[in-house]
């Protein structure tokens, strides 16, 4: 998000009815089991964490087994249990709580209700083991019908653990609306439990105005944790956002979301390898909507464990694309409508800013990696924080990167779409830029200092990229690529090491197959 939002439950339904959350589970055949009993819920008075009279159950399965949680804002589900490969209905907030172990097995299908703002939380010291596969992922989507369905039509994916950040051992409460406190136990390496071969789709209402759960929200998760092959598309706010963690991530798609793709703050610490963000040029958040945007906290102080996470193999595919400009592209509100994916919600418009938003005493490092068609490339912001200090003296790594069909390189300031070197300075107890229009923004210089970054700017024909997958637009590497041996590992730790800059090897690159889905719009759950 562009602001860290730090916000209290407030959707309450009616007392004892609201209190639950949906799920479904089925057999191979997506026929949902049916059980003689349902859960039993109690209403603890106290339970040590501010949870006084809360709806909370052993079982998981309601309606018959067809329905994850009891449909209320407020149920915790504290037994172990598996989710049959089925179809099932998620309803309500369900949090899955400390000691409490879920399975879900490859295939199920999850559909989100609309009505009840479905979201899965999962507390700190609970476990999760949601395994799909290449060909049976598991998919967390929306209720509504195809050609309906529309971004924000339900909560999303929170994963909490005890992992590091920036707050300390008070912990910090988990952003969108959930009063979850995450990152208590300081614990680098705690493990949430398995994540891989996901779909995230249709996430993100706005319990609040401005105030959405994301795609995929990572709070404190730890390095103990197995994250990979996730895709989340149009999500109502970020596509996948961590605070603090170290968790490490593969092979990520972040398919037209409404405002960040990858949102780093907190102090997250993880590596995260092989991403893929693609956007819809007519969707765009009021905030300005950037690929990569990074804080260290939310006031930009210089408070450890900063956010120092590292990517690699990204591919960034932006709303300027020379697709998109052919068909008229402009970033602002003539042609940023959201088309049919308006959702019926608070969700506001706005512009496309940059590949690449590093602010708030955030050190974000980014190697082999390459960005099409933003306005602005690279934003070092220095209004809160130290970001330029950092850059300056190698705490920012931007390593062997390639930027292409940028509107400007670098910019040094939010909002700001003119490639001019800011100097800071504080007036009326403000930190505030003037501009030298002579002169190249920092960010600019910075992004091309030969001999330091490696990097290089050119035009999206000089990529030579195709389209092997049908995604929209064209993101990977055909013969003769610049990209195809733009990387390097020299001194980097903790990656897979690869000869390619971007997320692919080549149009015969296997590891989106299968399990993604680029219109699910249309697909028939």
């Amino acid at each position: 998000m562009n602001v860290m939002k730090w916000s209290s439950l407030f959707f309450m339904a009616v007392a004892f009815t609201a209190m639950s959350a949906c799920s479904d589970s089925n057999d191979d055949n997506n026929e949902p089991p049916t059980t003689g009993t349902e859960p039993v819920i109690t209403y603890p008075t106290v339970d040590g964490k501010g949870y006084a009279g809360i709806a909370t159950s052993d079982g998981i399965l309601f309606n018959n087994g067809t329905q994850i949680g009891n449909g209320g804002q407020e149920f915790c589900f504290t037994g172990k249990q598996t989710i049959k490969k089925g179809t099932y209905s998620l309803k309500g907030w369900v949090y899955v709580r400390s000691g409490a172990e879920l399975t879900i097995e490859a295939g199920t299908i999850i559909k989100g209700d609309k009505l009840t703002r479905a979201a899965l939380i999962i507390e700190p010291g609970a476990k999760v083991y949601a395994e799909g596969t290449a060909t049976s992922p598991i998919v967390f989507t929306s209720a509504q019908a195809a050609g309906s369905r529309r971004p924000g039509d339900w909560g999303g994916l929170i994963i909490c653990g005890n992992g590091l950040n920036n707050n300390g051992s008070a912990g910090q409460q988990i952003e969108g609306g959930p009063k979850t406190v995450h990152g208590k136990g300081q614990i680098a390496d705690d493990n949430s439990g398995v994540f891989r071969y996901i779909r995230v789709e249709f996430a993100g209402y706005p319990f609040q105005t401005d105030k959405e759960i994301n795609g995929v929200t990572f709070g404190s998760v730890g390095s103990g944790t197995t994250v990979d092959h996730i895709q989340v598309s149009y999500s109502n706010d970020d596509s996948f956002e961590w605070f603090g963690g170290s968790v490490n991530c593969k092979y990520l798609v972040a398919y037209k979301g409404w405002d960040d793709d990858f949102d780093t703050d907190n102090g997250f610490a993880g590596k995260v390898q092989f991403c893929l963000s693609v956007r819809d040029p007519r969707i765009a958040d009021t905030s300005q909507s950037n690929s990569f945007e990074s804080d260290n906290n939310a006031t930009g102080a210089n408070t450890d464990p900063h956010t120092t996470a590292a990517f690699s193999n990204v591919t960034l595919i932006g709303p300027m694309t020379s697709k998109n400009l052919t068909a008229g592209f402009k970033n602002d509100a003539t042609y940023i409508t959201a088309g049919s994916m308006k959702p019926d919600n608070t969700a506001a418009l706005g512009k496309f800013q940059s590949a690449m938003h590093i602010r708030r005493d955030s050190k974000l490092n980014c190697y082999n990696s390459v960005a099409v068609g933003w306005p602005i490339g690279l934003i070092i912001d220095n209004e809160l924080g130290s970001c330029r200090t950092y850059a300056t003296n190698g705490l920012i790594k931007l390593q062997n990167l390639f930027f292409a069909g940028m509107g400007v390189t670098g910019s040094d300031y939010n909002k700001k779409y003119e490639d001019q070197l800011a100097t800071w300075n504080v007036v009326d107890g403000k930190n505030t830029p003037s501009y030298d229009a002579n002169q190249p923004s920092f960010s600019t210089t910075f992004f091309k200092t030969s001999g330091f970054t490696n990097n290089a700017t050119l035009t999206e024909a000089n990529l030579n990229l195709t389209d092997p997958k049908s995604v929209g637009q064209n993101y990977c590497p055909a013969a003769g690529s610049p990209l195809l041996n733009g990387a390097s590992f020299t001194s980097l730790t903790g990656f897979t090491t690869v000869t390619y800059a971007g997320a692919f090897s080549g149009a015969s690159d296997t590891w989106m197959d299968g399990w993604t889905n680029f219109d699910p719009q249309n697909t028939a759950y």
